[in-house]
């Protein structure tokens, strides 16, 4: 019965998350269902939400759904992102087409994304490898962040840049491949009062064996 009881309040807290990240994302996106940032990390929170559930004929049918749902996204506006990838609180996905998200990456509280943004392995030898990226970090179009770097709070990604280093809080990278622009003003990886003591969203209590895809998904889980 103990056991009973504590899977109900885990998956009640992790419902409670759920809504709480809904409604943060719909916030951010001013408000508008529609948008396909939105839509896409709805689907994400959806899939993560579902690993609470630990019987597996139980989260049977909510993986099925979380699947089309996750195909539709992709197919229609051309965004990415594996249940598997930590996405923080107000993260805006600036514009659809061709957002890519490893599975292993982590993304912190109010970063920016746009379109043509891949945040990927950068060697098929390293698959898993992923970057990390901070709080408040602006990621400009066409920006491709590989392999296990990190980027600090505040850093700017310019648009096109191709990141294959570690880049300092509130610095600027920029060109192919980036150089690393350190900011003069320690201020400016400051993360902002909306979000300073957000964290990034924990990853489902079920234990994570070997991967076995470039997303980071195990069909274990699914």
């Amino acid at each position: 019965m103990t056991h009973a009881h504590d899977r109900e309040v885990d998956l009640r807290d992790a419902t409670k998350v759920l809504l709480e990240r809904m409604r943060e994302d719909l916030e951010v996106h001013d408000g508008d269902v529609s948008r396909p940032g939105f839509q896409a990390l709805l689907v994400h929170r959806f899939g993560n939400w579902r690993m609470h559930i630990r019987s597996k004929p139980a989260r049977a049918p909510f993986s099925v759904l979380y699947r089309v749902l996750e195909r539709c996204i992709v197919s229609v506006y051309g965004i990415e992102i594996p249940y598997s990838a930590e996405v923080g609180r107000n993260v805006i996905i600036e514009h659809q087409g061709g957002v890519i998200v490893h599975g292993d990456a982590k993304i912190g509280d109010g970063s920016v994304l746009r379109q043509g943004v891949t945040l990927g392995n950068r060697t098929p030898e390293r698959p898993f490898d992923a970057p990390t990226i901070g709080e408040q970090v602006n990621v400009g179009a066409g920006a491709k962040i590989l392999g296990a770097v990190r980027v600090g709070d505040g850093a700017k990604i310019g648009a096109n840049a191709v990141v294959l280093t570690d880049v300092p809080p509130g610095s600027v990278a920029v060109g192919v491949p980036a150089k690393v622009h350190v900011a003069e003003s320690p201020s400016a990886s400051e993360p902002s009062s909306r979000t300073a003591d957000r964290r990034i969203d924990p990853p489902p209590h079920e234990p994570s064996p070997q991967r076995s895809s470039i997303h980071g998904e195990n069909p274990e889980r699914r």
